[in-house]
């Protein structure tokens, strides 16, 4: 598998492979971003990592006349450029419809009626543009009872029946970072219902608005233990006793004698057969019975001891490779470094910053190395006179739109 590149070649393992410039899937179509946190702008980065012209839209007072030495941390603002627009000013909301009868899609992850009151709301916009698709994240949606309530991904995935059922037997959910609400449910989600409105105006001719919730999305997530709990084979009223959710002694994280954890997930039985085999227990019968639910506490606590013999390196020189489903439990950093993900271009550097590299992979609509993450307002003369805004340096002056020090 190819890396990432913006020129005309790129290497298969030790193979040099030339090709016409690396175009991704989404090259052609032209986003607009307001400027968010979170959700949105992952969503944006995974638009833009596709290839589609992104432009991420800042306040003027983001804007810095001395830009960051440190600009290029924040990875989910890659790959796109930035401008900055004062939607206060009747000619800076003018100038957001101007860019915005040139685009294929905008997002925005305000509250519900933000975008109205400042002037660009999606009845504004697409009378404008009647192909446009209007993106919109939120947390609760755009209606109902908590749809104008604050909330963060831990409120989201509560109220969607999904914390509920991450934890231990007799411990409290435990929140799965943010990964479930504003990512997975959230600017997962939000991309996905704007490249299913771009393909629908394909064939209609009229855009729409897409209203992508994180409360939605964490439910939707939840679509097989839904599933599960029909036929009885996952109890949502006893946590931590499941087969998913750390109750089986063969799906779990077992700690080693070096402190570090590897991860079991030997649910076939073949393949729970090399497990008892590569831990030598193949020949005990109190593990015969792989389904007995009772069982499975004191099972767990044996293979615990067993694991704690030996270092995360020593078990993964017996599992890996093997049909065990076995993986250690990397950091980020151990995980840029694993030889698998070395391999497969999982992790690249931009601009001296490590990070995941844009999924998923295309065969002929090969996707570009992103470009580094700018500041506020970098890029605001250029792309509104590219986007055929007339008299930009008025704008400036007036401050209806602002550049930053690194784009004068």
């Amino acid at each position: 598998m190819g890396i990432f590149c913006r020129v005309d070649f790129w290497f298969r393992g030790e193979e040099l492979v030339v090709q016409s410039a690396s175009r991704g899937p989404l090259t052609g179509y032209k986003i607009i971003e307001i400027a968010g946190i979170g959700p949105g702008p992952f969503a944006a980065m995974m638009l833009s990592d596709m290839g589609a012209e992104v432009i991420r839209v800042e306040r003027v007072q983001a804007v810095r006349d001395t830009p960051s030495s440190n600009a290029n941390w924040d990875v989910m603002q890659r790959g796109r450029k930035n401008i900055a627009i004062d939607l206060k000013n009747s000619d800076g909301v003018e100038t957001l419809l101007q860019l915005v009868e040139k685009a294929d899609a905008l997002i925005e992850g305000f509250r519900p009626g933000v975008m109205e009151r400042l002037g660009v709301g999606p009845d504004v916009c697409i009378s404008r543009n009647k192909k446009l698709v209007f993106g919109r994240m939120t947390g609760w949606g755009q209606d109902g009872p908590y749809a104008n309530s604050a909330g963060h991904d831990i409120n989201y995935i509560a109220l969607a029946g999904a914390l509920a059922h991450f934890g231990r037997a007799g411990e409290a959910p435990v929140p799965p970072l943010n990964m479930v609400g504003d990512f997975g449910g959230g600017g997962m989600l939000l991309a996905y219902g704007v490249v299913c409105a771009l393909l629908e105006t394909q064939r209609s001719g009229v855009g729409q608005v897409v209203d992508a919730a994180m409360v939605d999305g964490s439910a939707i997530l939840m679509s097989m233990f839904w599933g599960f709990k029909n036929i009885g084979l996952h109890d949502e009223n006893a946590r931590g006793t499941n087969m998913l959710d750390t109750g089986a002694h063969f799906y779990d994280v077992y700690k080693c004698s070096d402190s570090k954890f590897v991860s079991i997930g030997s649910i076939e039985p073949q393949f729970y057969a090399q497990l008892l085999q590569l831990t030598g227990l193949a020949e005990d019968a109190e593990f015969a019975s792989q389904q007995d639910r009772d069982k499975w506490p004191a099972l767990k606590k044996r293979l615990s001891v067993v694991f704690a013999t030996k270092t995360q390196a020593e078990w993964c020189k017996i599992m890996e490779g093997t049909d065990v489903c076995f993986a250690p439990v990397l950091t980020m950093s151990e995980a840029a470094k694993h030889p698998h993900n070395v391999a497969r271009n999982t992790f690249i550097e931009i601009a001296g910053t490590t990070q995941p590299a844009p999924a998923p992979r295309f065969s002929r609509t090969v996707a570009s190395l992103p470009t580094a993450p700018v500041g506020a307002g970098a890029n605001t003369r250029e792309v509104l006179q590219s986007w055929g805004i007339q008299n930009v340096d008025e704008l400036i002056a007036r401050g209806v739109v602002k550049e930053s020090g690194a784009g004068k």
